[in-house]
This record gives C-alpha cells, structure tokens and sequence, in this order.
C-alpha cells in the first residue's frame, strides 16, 4: 500500500457512557478505495461522521495527509477537501436539484462550480433531467444520486459514502457503485465506503475493515475478505456470490 492520505489511530469516541468506537484503526492510501463493511449499529457512520469532525473523539488520532485533525470543525475538514454523502442523504427537499449541488460546491469560484455541475449531470444524467425539480419529489435512487454528486462539487481529495445502496432496488445500486468505480479509475478519486451490502462494496473496493460493535474485528484484501468463511456467514450468505 502506498502512504495513506487517512490514517486512523486507536480511535475512541463516547456518546455519554456509551463506548461507540472502542479503539478503532485503519488505512485508506491516496488513490484508493476501502471498504467497511459491518452490521447495522457496528460504528460505521460514527468513523464517519468523526472523520469531518463531529462527533469528536475522546482519544485516538485522525491523521489526514500528515496532520491529525481530531476534533476540528466540519468547515476545517471540507476546506482540506474532504467531502461526505451522509447516510439518510441528508438533501433539501425544497431546493431545486441545481440548488443542493450548488451547496455542495459552496467553497469553489463561480466558474468551478459551473464545470463541477456538468461533471456530476454527466455522471448521473438523471440529475440533468430534473436540475429544476424540487429534490424531495425525486426517488430515492435520484436522491442518493443527489447527495452523491453533492460532495463530488466540492473537488474532495477523500470522498466518504455513508451506506449509499441503502433503501435502493439493486439495478440503482449496481448504477452507482459502477459510477464510483469510474471516478475512482479515472481521477484517482480516493473513497471510504461504508456499507451493509458487503457484497458490491467488497467487489468495488482493493481492501475492506469488518466492524463489530465499535471495533475493527478483521481486515484484509476484498479478495480475501469475501473468500473468508467467517465473513461469507456474517455478510454474505444467502447473497449475491
């Protein structure tokens, strides 16, 4: 593995007495994307969610691209250009489509955020169908679209995907994933992605982190990890093989 854009160190974040991540380490190299797979509650969107600075952790370090920015404020981290499509989508319902991928692109020149918009209608054509349309009339398909191509406007060095095939028939799914899959190949885009669907996003990512009640429990190559009969019986069984 090349030197980590994200490095993560005995990460341990508390929501009152409650021990949310309980030590948590891990990698994602510059260029790259990782998987973290792991069942609904396992600490998935706290990593996440603590990555752009809320919650902060009690102890542990973040390091991005050398500095270890561990409790800074969500601007800090969209100004180092990192970039986040939350879980639940998180969109404004009552802005045009236009208008959420401008919130996106809040920190880019007027001229970038025009480029930026076309880049994500030509990742997700749909969206440049119904650039007017109140969001909150969109499917849920469009709407992950959305959130998605709403933290691609922002240009992120290190993208984040909190559960995007959550709620989505699978052709929808398959649509996204192989959209990731071509910003990745062709800008190098570096992604965590955290889901349930440990199948799509073990075939997506180079490497994968299976999460258990707080903690990293095993890592490995996604080949290796899908081969593994622990994960096979945890995650994949009765799925997609």
């Amino acid at each position: 593995m090349s030197k980590p854009i994200l490095s993560i160190r005995d990460l341990h974040i508390h929501y009152g007495a409650i021990a949310a991540l309980k030590g948590v380490s891990l990698d994602v190299a510059n260029g790259e994307i990782v998987a973290l797979i792991g069942a609904n509650g396992a600490g998935k969107t706290t990593l996440m969610s603590s990555i752009c600075g809320i919650p902060a952790p009690r102890s542990g370090s973040i390091v991005y691209e050398g500095e270890d920015i561990a409790g800074a404020s969500s601007y800090e981290a969209a100004r180092r250009g990192i970039a986040i499509a939350p879980e639940g989508r998180r969109i404004f319902p009552r802005m045009s489509v236009a208008e959420n991928l401008l919130m996106g692109g809040w920190l880019q020149t007027q001229a970038s955020q025009k480029e930026r918009m076309e880049f994500v209608f030509g990742l997700f054509p749909r969206l440049k169908e119904r650039r007017s349309q109140s969001a909150g009339t969109l499917s849920g398909g469009e709407q992950q679209m959305l959130a998605i191509g709403r933290a691609l406007m922002s240009k992120p060095k290190l993208l984040l995907l909190d559960e995007p095939s959550l709620g989505l028939a699978p052709q929808i799914s398959r649509q996204i994933f192989q959209a990731l899959a071509m910003i990745n190949r062709e800008l190098g885009l570096t992604v965590l992605l955290a889901e349930q669907d440990a199948h799509h996003a073990l075939k997506l990512a180079s490497r994968g982190y299976v999460m258990v009640t707080g903690n990293v429990n095993l890592s490995g190559s996604s080949a290796d990890l899908l081969s593994d009969p622990k994960v096979r019986a945890a995650y994949l069984e009765g799925g997609r093989h």
